[in-house]
């Protein structure tokens, strides 16, 4: 890789982690997960970079809210939203990468394995954080009380956004060339 081919990696890698921000900034706050775009800018990243850079752009984004710029949903950052309740589901977004990135290598660019994976990789981020939630949650909520505050309200504006999230990266993409 040439200094300008990493220079621009990097460059992309940074926009999207300021576009995952700037989408987990539109929030609508129902129950203890609010609802925010966040979820559109994690899977816009991993089609417009691809599962390795994707997941790496949303890596840098926990690493700037962990030391505490205000990158989070209402406007939050701190090491204490990702240890706290609604933690697991950031990480989670995390295992949702490395998923689209192992479609990537067996697939390739292929429109139905990459939705698929996107999809995959929601529900191994709900299961992480639906666990996390359990344990960290000073309520200690039960696994149905768990999944009816923080899944069920969620799965089909998370699809949507998945699904919009593919479309616009591909528009995207075929307009900016060099991107």
């Amino acid at each position: 890789m040439t200094k300008q081919t990493a220079a621009r990696q990097l460059v992309r890698v940074s926009l999207m982690a300021v576009l995952i921000a700037a989408c987990a900034w539109i929030t609508v706050p129902i129950g203890p997960i609010p609802f925010t775009l966040q979820t559109f800018g994690v899977f816009c990243a991993l089609c417009l970079l691809g599962g390795k850079y994707g997941t790496l752009a949303f890596a840098v984004y926990l690493a700037i809210g962990a030391l505490g710029a205000p990158v989070f949903s209402g406007f939050s950052g701190g090491i204490g939203k990702l240890v706290g309740p609604t933690g697991g589901y950031l990480i989670g977004f995390l295992a949702a990468g490395l998923i689209y990135c192992a479609a990537e290598k067996l697939f390739g660019e292929k429109p139905l394995p990459e939705i698929a994976s996107m999809l995959v990789g929601m529900f191994v981020c709900y299961a992480f954080g639906t666990a996390w939630f359990m344990v960290v949650a000073p309520s200690k909520p039960g696994l149905m009380t768990a999944l009816g505050l923080c899944v069920f309200p969620y799965i089909l504006p998370d699809i949507a956004k998945i699904v919009a999230a593919y479309f616009f990266a591909k528009m995207l993409k075929k307009r900016l060339k060099r991107f």
